[in-house]
């Protein structure tokens, strides 16, 4: 990811849940908030009731190619929490890509 750190401190992904905008749907949540900086920042969380750990760790993986893919789309200086849902656990790579862009697009996060 060429733009992009990742949010590891515990208070940025507080401050997103109680401050930030939000859209969702079957899959994944959003939430995002602009941080002042150049670069954006990406958290994923894909929590254990979607599944066991093979399970988790193939979302994450899913969605953060399909947040790589799509970061030349999408605006600059702003923070990003991707929450895994657990229907993403039976959702395919296409299903979550429709969904996480639309709600890129809901949120008003592409150029």
């Amino acid at each position: 990811m060429r733009y992009t750190l990742s949010i590891c401190d515990n208070r940025i992904f507080r401050r997103l849940y109680n401050k930030g905008k939000s859209a969702a749907s079957r899959c994944v949540a959003v939430y995002f908030r602009r941080n002042g900086k150049r670069e954006n920042r990406l958290g994923l969380t894909v929590g254990v009731k979607v599944g066991h750990a093979v399970v988790r760790n193939r979302i994450r993986r899913r969605l953060r190619e399909i947040y790589r893919l799509s970061e030349e789309l999408l605006i600059q200086g702003v923070d990003i929490v991707i929450v895994a849902r657990s229907a993403a656990a039976k959702a395919d790579y296409h299903e979550l890509e429709r969904e996480l862009l639309g709600l890129f697009a809901r949120l008003g996060l592409l150029k």
